[in-house]
């Protein structure tokens, strides 16, 4: 039997979460329909982002299906159907259902939280599978094997193994497969061959049409919902919801970040819908304490298990300890806790897990005198969670960013969002076509920060060294410090000038 907390810690977590939560009483009334899951009572990794092949013949094959996936619909352009994934998966021979499945979904914190699922079900000497998207630097990032992105090599194999298949279904579709849907059926088929005991998927765009939705996900991870990609998901946290709810199958466990309330009350209603099980950050697990460490932060998670003290992260800012405890509660729901088995996973091996977590690009240090930072937030929500963790983890004495966005974003809302933390602002560009012109970025960034905090670089890399100067020119500002970041390709174009990847 699992030893119950002692009535303090009892009420120092009923203290937390009261804190921590901000839902509506009346959500009450949907969650009288679903069941909440209750308890009784890593493999370390390796480059993330790997270089380009050092082979000349391997490095031209990549390339040669690197130009042809780009010669598709772009991963950006959403057709509401799974139609021709399915098509692909049944020609293929239903590789998706080798193995079972986490399945993650939200507008920001995916892919962080898909690495430390990924990394705690390796810990736990599991065989693991991940597709995420995008990447920052190599198309093979997308897909990875025990916790490190398949071999150039393989990824050319896969995609020649399955070209045949792809090319059948091409020719009795009205439209050809999507960049996005030959990767997701790539990355299927790799788990499969490989074998893999779990794959941990993140969904590409919403939930009900992504090509990652053929797959019947015994667990369904839900990070927090906001404003982004709203031409094509809606306008407001709810409606968005209604999309990434497609992702809660029949019976499944589904781990709740905290929500709007709005969203939080699409995503129970769909729970009731499908007799799933819900567990809720904040109300079933949560973080019990957070103190800013060395190198990361030092987290007390409370899982569905029970307390997980002492637990070092080596990511910086709030936002990972909370993708800390959504990760932390989706293993544990994937072995069983709470529901077939009591008490806490081992708590070496979740500390192990933990400290061996990196995510790319995110809140990532690549340089020192001055610190220069790279991050991929990409929406104002994204912004506010990187300045705040930006605050509290360098507490720089200045701060010069460095922005090229995607046109397609809110990006006046992303510079809004940094304005209070950036001294001066050097606006720019990425090489993805997606990028938003420079004089344009220029002028929405005049009117948030005014003219004299805004200088304007076209090229990145003398957009760098222009915040380096900056940062630099008086000594008073020795704490100064750089930031990189408006869009995942600004980040992976940054990582390659700057750390020569």
């Amino acid at each position: 039997m699992t030893e119950q907390p002692d009535r303090s810690e009892a009420d120092d977590f009923d203290g937390i979460v009261e804190a921590e939560t901000s839902r509506d009483p009346d959500l009450a009334v949907i969650e009288a329909g679903s069941r909440t899951l209750r308890t009784h009572g890593g493999v370390p990794q390796g480059e993330a982002v790997p270089a380009r092949p050092a082979d000349p013949e391997v490095d031209a094959a990549l390339r040669a299906v690197e130009t042809e996936l780009a010669g598709r619909w772009g991963e950006t352009k959403l057709e509401p159907s799974v139609r021709r994934i399915a098509a692909l998966m049944d020609v293929l021979g239903e590789p998706q259902r080798a193995y079972p499945t986490i399945h993650i979904t939200g507008t920001n914190g995916k892919t962080s939280t898909a690495r430390m699922i990924e990394a705690l079900l390796g810990a736990f000497e599991l065989r693991t599978g991940r597709y995420t998207s995008p990447h920052v630097q190599s198309i093979t990032e997308r897909i990875s094997l025990d916790g490190l992105p398949i071999p150039a090599e393989r990824f050319i194999e896969t995609y020649e193994d399955i070209k045949p298949y792809v090319e059948m279904v091409d020719a009795k579709e009205e439209f050809r497969l999507s960049f996005f849907e030959v990767l997701t059926g790539m990355a299927y088929a790799a788990f499969a061959d490989a074998p893999v005991d779990v794959a941990v998927v993140e969904v590409g765009m919403g939930g009900t049409w992504d090509a990652t939705n053929v797959i019947d996900a015994g667990v369904a991870v839900v990070t927090p919902i906001d404003l982004d990609h709203t031409d094509r998901l809606g306008n407001t946290p709810a409606e968005i919801a209604v999309e990434k709810s497609g992702i809660i199958k029949q019976g499944a466990t589904v781990i709740l970040a905290q929500q709007p309330v709005d969203a939080a009350q699409v995503m129970l209603k769909k729970a009731v819908e499908t007799d799933a099980t819900v567990a809720r950050e904040g109300m079933e697990f949560g973080i019990v304490g957070r103190e800013v460490a060395v190198g990361g932060q030092l987290l007390t998670l409370r899982g569905l298990g029970g307390e997980y003290e002492e637990v070092f992260l080596p990511l910086y800012g709030a936002h990972q300890a909370h993708n800390a405890a959504v990760a932390l509660a989706a293993v544990e729901a994937f072995f069983g806790v709470g529901s077939q088995q009591a008490g806490p996973l081992d708590i070496d091996t979740v500390r192990k897990a933990f400290a061996s977590v990196v995510s790319p690009g995110r809140l990532e240090v690549v340089r020192r005198s001055p610190t220069v930072v790279l991050d991929a937030a990409h929406n104002p929500a994204g912004a506010r969670a990187t300045a705040d963790g930006l605050t509290e983890a360098f507490g720089f004495s200045r701060l010069i960013g460095v922005v090229a966005a995607s046109a397609d974003k809110d990006v006046k809302g992303l510079l809004e969002a940094f304005e209070p933390v950036f001294a001066e602002i050097v606006v720019t560009a990425n090489t993805s076509s997606r990028s938003m012109d420079v004089d344009e970025l220029a002028a929405l960034a005049v009117e948030v920060f005014g003219d004299e905090r805004v200088v304007v670089e076209p090229r990145l890399d003398d957009a760098i060294e222009a915040a380096i100067t900056l940062a630099e020119e008086e000594d008073e500002y020795a704490g100064a410090g750089v930031l990189v970041t408006g869009s995942v390709f600004t980040v992976g174009d940054a990582r390659l000038l700057l750390k020569r990847g």
